[in-house]
């Protein structure tokens, strides 16, 4: 055993600041020791650093945890390559979503949610009930308010969020974003499906069911959104593949089932031999699947994109949908949550070429059980590191029974 002397009991008192903060391992001050003094500087790690090097890394950590005052609430997980940090037994993360009303967004914060609570930690559920920058504002103040180790975001803008997002995280609050990503520095997005996929495999799918001939149109969600622009991107330039296929309009429902139902109704109208209709965001498909199969003068227009099985299983197999994507968004949400507790308590890092693996309280995910962070595509837009969930569900009438979410 080693002595009080030993790891410099005066270190205890002479930071009682830093020691009173209520996120002590993030605050933005640390307990080094030198010449057996005690100072304040930049970060926890200095503490392990010292006393890994002097003493071992097991002591190391249960000098940070004395220190700390934390040593039975400390939960110690295994790292991965460069990693090193323990998990606090508690700790906030604020989930952000487009809105709070979309199902789609429901099972995934939720998905957050059960992450959260395998380690005792707890999600706070805040956005607007619209899919603007605006209504996703006084959230991530909330966050920076209540001192949350991470903020878990699905942006509808990809840079208007930027200034507050960058307030966060100088205040150490790491930033996870999922399903629609923001353009903010240093940020870690949590892709639900490789992007070209989701964009590319759209359109064949469409082709394959329209003999790759016709007007078609797109129902999106925020013209802002940065997933759906992403994929709709891909889209295009699949469709040179189907010089036969015409791309005649891209209209946005903003995620809302009635003003969604509006520009269909529009679409409809004014180009009366469309022939299919794409649209990746589960509010917009499930609307325009239940407009069509209702109204049978529309059953020559041939519906796809992303949509949750649980609301398009009436439709699938009918003279609209015969096919259509998506991922689990409760598994998208669970990665989401547990990157966000692994990068606030330092388990991982967000660096390109490390590999997450699963903690040991997590659940299996269906798709993957490790993941390895990438760089943003060179010449994209998008500066963020990226993990991908793993390939999207096709669903037919074959099998959309068997998907509960």
């Amino acid at each position: 055993m080693f002595r009080k002397s030993q790891i410099g009991v005066e270190m205890f008192t002479k930071c009682d600041t830093f020691l009173t903060t209520r996120d002590r391992r993030e605050a933005s001050r640390e307990l080094t020791v030198r010449r057996g003094k005690a100072v304040c500087s930049d970060s926890v790690r200095g503490i392990m650093k010292f006393h890994s090097t002097k003493f071992g890394a097991t002591r190391a950590a249960l000098v940070v945890a004395s220190a700390l005052g934390m040593t039975a609430g400390l939960v110690m997980a295994p790292v991965g390559a460069g990693a090193s940090g323990t998990i606090p037994s508690k700790g906030t993360v604020y989930i952000i979503p487009k809105d709070t009303t979309n199902p789609y967004e429901v099972i995934a914060d939720n998905g957050v949610i059960s992450a959260l609570k395998a380690y005792g930690w707890t999600g706070v559920v805040d956005s607007g009930t619209v899919d603007t920058a605006a209504a996703q504002e006084p959230a991530i103040q909330a966050a920076i308010s209540a001192h949350a180790k991470a903020i878990v975001i699905a942006a509808n803008d990809p840079s208007a969020l930027c200034p507050l997002l960058n307030k966060a995280r100088a205040q150490g609050i790491m930033i996870v974003g999922f399903d629609s990503d923001n353009y903010c520095k240093d940020n870690l997005f949590i892709n639900q499906a490789d992007t070209k996929t989701i964009g590319t495999s759209e359109v064949d799918l469409l082709a394959s069911e329209i003999k790759s001939t016709g007007q078609i149109a797109i129902l999106s969600a925020a013209a802002t959104a940065t997933n759906q622009n992403a994929w709709i991107g891909y889209m295009k330039t699949e469709l040179k593949k189907y010089p036969k296929m015409k791309l005649v309009s891209t209209v946005y429902g903003n995620d809302d089932p009635t003003t969604s139902l509006t520009v269909l109704q529009g679409l409809l109208a004014k180009y009366p031999n469309l022939k299919g209709i794409i649209s990746p965001t589960t509010v917009g498909i499930s609307t325009a699947a239940q407009y069509l199969y209702t109204h049978s003068k529309y059953k020559n227009v041939v519906l796809t994109g992303l949509g949750l099985p649980s609301q398009m299983k009436a439709y699938t197999g009918g003279p609209n949908v015969k096919a259509f994507e998506l991922w689990n968004p409760a598994d998208l949400g669970y990665l989401a949550g547990e990157l966000a507790i692994e990068l606030s308590a330092g388990v991982t890092h967000n660096k390109v070429g490390v590999v997450v693996k699963a903690l040991p309280k997590a659940k299996k995910l269906s798709e993957n059980s490790s993941w390895t962070i990438q760089a943003a595509p060179k010449g994209s837009t998008d500066p963020s590191n990226f993990v991908i969930l793993g390939a999207p569900y096709v669903f037919t009438k074959a099998n959309v029974g068997k998907f509960n979410f």
